[in-house]
């Protein structure tokens, strides 16, 4: 079964209306590949990284943003409490480890990336609250993923950013090109 929910760039923005506000380009007809290529060309690029987002079901979304974060990281820095617990929902889906993300997020720095993508664990389903039940929003799990690859590419030298960022969009590609969610034209 494909990745890829969506068979136009418009239906991404009809699903997701917070879209609009992140991504200024306006929304066609065009399969979302196609977009998104166009996006990651254009002369904002890092309006890709919002569409990624959001193009992704939850769980990759979340698996996209860390593979993105981790690979931005300075080499040998140390482990990431953040991105940790996202992995580990990833890995298994269940409504304890995302809780788990979700208290890592809760108490960590939200300057740092790791703790955005456990956000985005935290928020991809369930209840926001251990106390009593508050349905997540269904477009939080982008936004938060979102934040954590723009603000992990802000940390990236800004002579090495634009090749970061298209390894980021390129690692979307690949999440959807590897369940034949189809091809870029």
């Amino acid at each position: 079964m494909s990745r890829l929910r969506f068979s136009s760039a418009r239906e991404v923005f009809e699903s997701f209306p917070a879209l609009r506000q992140l991504v200024g380009t306006a929304p066609t007809t065009e399969p979302p590949l196609t977009f998104l290529a166009r996006l990651a060309a254009g002369a904002e690029p890092q309006q890709a990284i919002g569409f990624c987002a959001f193009l992704l079901p939850r769980r990759e979304a979340v698996w996209w943003a860390l593979q993105s974060v981790q690979r931005l990281r300075p080499p040998g820095a140390p482990a990431d409490p953040g991105l940790q617990a996202a992995e580990a929902w990833v890995r298994d889906p269940s409504d304890a480890l995302r809780r788990a993300a979700l208290d890592i997020a809760e108490a960590g720095d939200s300057a740092e990336p790791g703790t955005w993508v456990a956000w985005a664990a935290g928020y991809s389903g369930g209840s926001m609250l251990a106390s009593h039940p508050v349905p997540c929003p269904p477009d939080l799990t982008a936004k938060t993923a979102r934040i954590a690859v723009l603000t992990a590419l802000g940390r990236v030298p800004a002579r090495e950013r634009d090749a970061a960022l298209r390894n980021c969009v390129e690692a979307c590609f690949r999440l959807v090109d590897d369940e034949g969610g189809g091809t870029r034209t």
